[in-house]
């Protein structure tokens, strides 16, 4: 199995100049491209029960695996958003600092994570090594318990008006 992360947003720094050329920004052209893709694959799953093909120069078409199929798929909608996208085979080790790049958090924050028993790692060396499946899994978990935290609130809120317009005394 193979994950697929939006990478996260490098961090800027004061000493350069021009920030959008930081950002891994993904140019309109390749969005608009890669919408289509998505669109497509999209169309073909719900038609075809995944059977997507590809031809080659030679005219050769060739069946594209449905995890394949998946993980284009899943990868042309990140790029359609504007995300830069990497794919990770399940048992690759990441740095700290890579994982802390997927989560969207700092490395020591990462750091802390781990010597606290919530992220498994691995020692290597001196150096904490974690698997994309782990760092994957923490992800989704964090995203998962994020949205409930969210729902609950935006209920509570509509459960009291919170989101009634003009209603309100000054």
């Amino acid at each position: 199995m193979h994950h697929i992360a939006g990478m996260a947003t490098p961090h800027r720094t004061s000493s350069e100049k021009n920030p959008a050329k930081s950002l891994n920004a993904v140019p309109a052209p390749e969005r608009s491209a890669a919408a289509r893709i998505a669109s497509l694959l999209r169309a073909t799953s719900k038609k075809q029960r995944g059977s997507v093909q590809v031809i080659d120069a030679d005219g050769e078409r060739l069946e594209v695996p449905q995890v394949l199929a998946e993980i284009i798929f899943q990868a042309a909608e990140f790029l359609a958003e504007g995300r830069p996208v990497m794919v990770l085979p399940d048992e690759e080790m990441l740095s700290t600092q890579a994982a802390a790049d997927i989560l969207s958090v700092s490395r020591q924050y990462l750091v802390r994570l781990v010597d606290a028993g919530e992220l498994p790692a691995e020692m290597v060396g001196s150096h904490r090594r974690l698997r994309a499946a782990d760092v994957a899994a923490f992800k989704a978990a964090r995203d998962a318990k994020r949205n409930s935290a969210l729902d609950r609130l935006t209920s509570l809120s509509e459960d009291v008006d919170g989101y009634a317009l003009g209603n309100k005394p000054r």
